[in-house]
């Protein structure tokens, strides 16, 4: 006879991606899902929303070099074929451009990853899941935190 599974509530992932995009906690969207730039609370501070089980790992950076690199490169682009700057114009203009609009989206889109991940119910965020029982030392030394 097998085990009974408990079931669990649907999740909406736009909403959870939309909470994770402000840096709000994806279950109650109250909570900052942040203590420091990059660094994810173990749990909501509102809700107690368990969200050390996140995996984003080197996702958000590739989400952002791609967001980043088209804009700065059609930029780049544009600016060349329009007003043939020196060499000097470029780099004052788009090397701190890229640097702050890198480090200024890094935090929503881990946010959003983070999100759909919940939504989605992956890793530990699913309670039947074997990784639902990790503890938030377990899940950073998985991190390699």
């Amino acid at each position: 006879m097998s085990t009974p599974v408990a079931t669990v509530p649907e999740r909406d992932i736009t909403t959870a991606a939309l909470r994770g995009l402000r840096l709000r906690c994806p279950k109650c969207g109250e909570g900052r899902m942040f203590r420091a730039f990059l660094t994810v609370n173990n749990y909501c501070p509102v809700c107690h929303e368990a969200l050390y089980h996140h995996r984003a790992d080197d996702a958000p950076p590739y989400v952002v070099i791609t967001i980043v690199g088209h804009i700065i490169v059609g930029g780049m682009l544009f600016v060349e074929k329009a007003y043939h700057p020196e060499l000097w114009v470029h780099v004052v203009l788009w090397i701190p451009l890229t640097i702050v609009m890198s480090l200024a989206m890094l935090p929503n889109i881990k946010g959003t990853l983070i999100g759909i991940q919940w939504a989605l119910r992956m890793h530990g965020f699913d309670p039947n899941s074997p990784e639902a029982l990790e503890s938030p030392r377990d899940a950073e030394a998985a991190r390699g935190e």
